[in-house]
């Protein structure tokens, strides 16, 4: 039996895959995924904060990100942490956005996990060093 941390481990590299019946098979039905409200890539995406339900995080994965993000995300994990059913990543994320600007910012997720799969995910992060890297100076709006 997996413990919370390596279902987390697995969780994370499912995300990542690109492929939707791996990512499907890790998130309960009802999976909730929630950021920030307004934070920089959901405005550059034109799309929502908290993401409920596995299709609309496949969606997201799949067909939204990588329209800011065409050339993929480089993670630099910095740690994790478990207890209980709740595991913490704290990682720094470097890309190049679709508009050609660099980006890298640090961020910390909370996964709620119910067996091996997750049922909660809380993101955080610097959300102001984030509009700054996608939208410069410009007025924040959808860009990709």
């Amino acid at each position: 039996v997996m413990t919370s941390k390596e279902a987390a481990v697995a969780v994370w590299r499912a995300l990542g895959s690109g492929d939707a019946d791996r990512i499907r098979a890790v998130l309960t039905d009802d999976a909730e995924w929630r950021a920030p409200p307004e934070y920089a890539t959901a405005v550059a995406l034109g799309v929502t904060h908290h993401m409920i339900g596995a299709e609309a995080i496949v969606r997201f994965m799949l067909d939204d990100y990588p329209r800011l993000f065409p050339n993929g995300m480089e993670i630099e994990p910095i740690s994790v942490t478990a207890e209980d059913n709740r595991v913490i990543f704290e990682q720094r994320h470097s890309a190049t956005l679709a508009n050609g600007r660099a980006y890298a910012l640090d961020y910390v997720f909370i996964f709620e996990m119910a067996g091996s799969r997750v049922r909660r995910i809380r993101e955080y992060m610097d959300a102001r060093s984030g509009y700054h890297q996608i939208f410069g100076a410009a007025t924040p709006g959808r860009i990709a």
